[in-house]
């Protein structure tokens, strides 16, 4: 299977680049900056699982010459309109479309453009980013690549897609409930990400402030009872894991939404926090401290945009 990568970020290059290290035939889409210096550099994957330097096989948007089997789309929300025009011509009549971005407005967007067929639902789990020097740096143990047809079905291309990408160094798995996946991995976002950037700490720091149990409590009540009435609601399970995990004492845990706020970095406030916002007021659900948490974060977006 050819495999196109769209972008060789800290997703992207990692997942990519532990594909093209265990032999599969994996081309990054990336711009021009990252391409000079990943001919330079090679790409380079520090983790505890081992690290990893492979030059890739890399094409920009201009070159693309056909199409490919499977696009596993792994930009920021915020960049995938540009990231569409780019890989528009990878897109074949049986390419596979599997997008790994935070929330769920791009899948809409993808299916508009693409069509429902071409679009897979596919998640990931990392915490990673690049260093000064470009190269990927792997924060925590996890990496896990889950995917599967949107509704369900066992159908022959994802049974390919999921040989393609098993045994090459990361946790990969074909999902029968991908959507459910999705949402759950969104509430998670969205709680994590709100409860970090309002409170300006980790988990941990949040959990020993006066009211800071209380206060994250509330607010993934929020979050949840949105998901519930846009008839996603996540498994009692879940529910119970992570509530486990955000309010865990002397957690070091922060959102990568926090990460990047904390860094002046772009956020993918919108995609997260003010889509599940949007669908719960059209649902009539009442989310104030997610309100809140979306006006802060655009207080800084629009402060960003007129550093630009």
């Amino acid at each position: 299977m050819r495999l196109l990568i769209v972008g060789a970020g800290a997703t992207g290059g990692y997942f990519g680049g532990r594909l093209a290290a265990a032999g599969r035939d994996v081309t990054f889409l990336v711009r021009a900056a990252r391409a000079k210096q990943l001919e330079a550099d090679g790409l380079a994957i520090i983790s505890p699982h081992g690290n990893a330097n492979i030059k890739p096989k890399l094409v920009t948007a201009e070159t693309i010459a056909e199409p490919f089997d499977a696009v596993v789309v792994a930009v920021k929300a915020y960049a995938l309109a540009a990231a569409i025009e780019d890989f528009a011509p990878a897109v074949g009549p049986d390419t596979m479309i599997v997008p790994l971005l935070n929330g769920m407005r791009h899948m809409d967007v993808l299916a508009a453009r693409f069509g429902a067929k071409a679009l897979v639902g596919g998640l990931c789990r990392i915490a990673a980013a690049l260093d000064p020097l470009g190269r990927i740096t792997q924060l925590a143990d996890f990496h896990d690549f889950v995917y599967g047809e949107r509704d369900g079905t066992d159908t022959a291309r994802m049974h390919a897609l999921d040989a393609a990408v098993s045994g090459a160094g990361f946790d990969a798995r074909l999902s029968s409930q991908i959507e459910s996946e999705m949402w759950e991995k969104w509430v998670m976002l969205a709680a994590l990400g709100g409860i970090t950037c309002l409170m300006r700490g980790n988990i941990g720091e949040i959990e020993a402030a006066a009211g800071g149990r209380e206060f994250v409590q509330r607010f993934l009540d929020e979050v949840v009872e949105a998901a519930v009435v846009l008839g996603h609601p996540p498994s009692p399970d879940f529910i119970a894991r992570l509530k486990t995990i955000l309010l865990a004492k002397k957690s070091t845990l922060a959102a990568s939404l926090y990460r990047d706020l904390v860094q002046g970095n772009p956020i993918e406030a919108d995609q997260i926090i003010g889509d599940l916002l949007a669908r719960a007021k059209q649902a009539g659900v009442k989310t104030p401290l997610l309100a809140t948490a979306h006006a802060a974060l655009s207080v800084y977006q629009n402060r960003l945009a007129i550093k630009v």
